[in-house]
């Protein structure tokens, strides 16, 4: 049975005159809110639990945890595991907030937390809102608000702080990582006035100070130069150049030994002709690694003291890119297949570590990806990266298979209308639909499934789902699904889903416009 401890609590009688309710406290402070500390957390909590007629017995203290996520997050995945495994010996969880939770992307994961607590009879009490959460539709509306408002606001948090990182290299400032061979860190003041050369592992202290890169020891100086000078007037590739540099007993920034992975970093980098380079890769929102394309890289050119000239540097570059397209994809791959019987195992150092072969960079651009090189000479990775692969190709896929609907609808007579934010298609300026591509997976069995996300935050009127075949290289089927039929975010899908799924199934997307000209799509919405 559950209880409504919130009337119990409330209902009048002096605190000290009531049996008190067994809770605990979950507090979480993640880097970015430091005003929400745990302590203020705590302090606002026990005073609703004296007020309320709790008494707390265990808290459950995520600090310097980030929200975003709930990977990580030890005490409230404790939390979750005591309350599911019959070992919580309290009755409700006290919350200083609704984003306390998290900061989810998708509302619906922080809605799944407190839900799976009140499976279990244990109900959430928010302690700093301004809402009993009594499970009434006001609740229930407040909270869905407050969890996209969280949401919301890391995504702006993320945009705020990229775009000032960005601003600040292009202002010629260095946003992290070891300076590098032959350079140092510089720390200067607001006004560009240095103020003193930070040792490995020192960081600024003062907000406003700024960190650029300055020229280091003359000896690292003229060691760079003569890597460059090696590789491009005398002929000698990366490994013969590591071996020179060892017999002289010079050793890398890192106080290691050079290899020909070391000196092909040197021979790459741009910030060796003073150009400052930020970007390549993104984190954001914590969802997964994204390696952007050159041409959304952050640059400012000439940003610090080269010590390379800007030509030399240009000359190498040249070589290294003449090198691979000088071999046939066959002598590749046959270089490659010589490294792995070598190694018995290949990755994109041990190819760059290996003498004579092009770059892990070269494989990827020559063939599309690294994972194709290996499957071509035989090579499968002990983890199965082709989801990875498939994920890309849908990715590549989609902006194409919107552009066609949107065609497709406005060649059938209708008008249709694009966020540019989050593709969001507005029809006859009637109702809205969304895209959703989905990868085929294939069962032990053979059997073919597909697993659905729905864009629950956007709340489509109309999501179209286009199904992949087993290959994931051609469209399967299409279906239309209504929003009032969708109550699951995720719906999972076999070949043949019967009756027990309303919705329109179509083999082709010319079906789908014609029931857009017979307005059917209209009835639906």
């Amino acid at each position: 049975m559950v209880i409504d401890w919130s009337q119990k609590a409330s209902d009048g009688q002096p605190s000290a005159e009531r049996s008190q309710i067994r809770a605990a406290a979950y507090v979480r402070m993640s880097t970015e809110h430091q005003k929400y500390s745990t302590d203020n957390q705590i302090a606002v909590i026990r005073r609703y639990a004296e007020k309320n007629g709790f008494e707390i017995v265990r808290t459950y203290a995520d600090e310097g945890k980030s929200g975003l996520r709930l990977v990580g997050r030890d005490a409230l995945q404790s939390l979750l595991s005591d309350v599911e495994g019959a070992q919580a010996d309290y009755k409700a969880v006290l919350v200083y907030d609704v984003s306390r939770w998290g900061r989810f992307q998708d509302p619906d994961e922080a809605a799944e937390i407190e839900l799976r607590c009140k499976r279990q009879g244990i109900l959430v009490h928010y302690c700093a809102e301004q809402f009993e959460n009594d499970g009434s539709m006001g609740s229930s509306i407040i909270k869905t608000v407050k969890r996209a408002m969280a949401g919301e606001y890391s995504r702006e948090l993320s945009v705020k702080v990229f775009n000032g990182q960005a601003n600040l290299i292009r202002l010629g400032y260095r946003q992290g990582g070891a300076p590098g061979f032959g350079l140092r860190r510089q720390l200067v003041d607001q006004d560009g006035n240095p103020k003193g050369e930070l040792s490995r592992g020192e960081h600024k202290s003062i907000a406003t100070d700024r960190v650029i890169l300055i020229p280091g020891p003359e000896s690292e100086v003229l060691a760079v130069r003569r890597i460059y000078d090696l590789f491009v007037v005398h002929g000698r590739v990366e490994a013969e150049i590591a071996e020179t540099l060892n017999a002289e007993g010079i050793l890398t920034d890192l106080d290691r030994p050079w290899s020909r992975g070391a000196v092909h970093q040197v021979l790459i980098n741009e910030k060796y002709v003073g150009n400052n380079v930020w970007g390549r890769t993104s984190f954001k929102l914590k969802q997964s690694h994204v390696k952007n394309p050159e041409s959304e890289w952050v640059r400012a050119d000439g940003a610090f003291i080269g010590i390379v000239p800007y030509e030399l540097f240009q000359r190498a570059r040249a070589i290294i890119a003449a090198r691979a397209e000088r071999l046939s994809d066959d002598a590749m791959l046959q270089k490659l297949a010589e490294v792995l019987e070598k190694q018995g195992f290949l990755s994109g150092l041990i190819i760059d570590e290996a003498d004579d072969c092009p770059s892990s960079s070269s494989y990827s651009h020559r063939f599309g990806s690294l994972l194709r090189a290996y499957a071509l000479v035989g090579f499968a990775p002990d983890r199965d990266y082709r989801y990875l692969e498939v994920n890309r190709a849908l990715r590549r896929m989609y902006p194409k298979l919107l552009e066609e609907i949107i065609q497709g609808l406005q060649a059938a007579g209708g008008t249709v209308s694009q966020n540019p934010a989050t593709d969001l298609l507005t029809i006859n300026e009637e109702f809205t639909a969304s895209l959703v591509v989905v990868r085929c997976l294939r069962t032990s069995a053979g059997a073919l499934r597909w697993k659905v996300r729905l864009d629950t935050a956007l709340k489509p009127d109309l999501t179209v789902v286009l199904r992949m075949g087993p290959e994931n290289s051609e469209p399967y089927d299409y279906y239309l699904l209504p929003l009032l039929d969708m109550h699951e975010a995720v719906l999972r899908l076999c070949e043949f889903n019967g009756l027990s799924l309303d919705a329109y199934r179509c083999e082709s997307l010319s079906r789908f416009y014609a029931m857009a000209a017979r307005r059917s799509l209209m009835e639906v919405a």
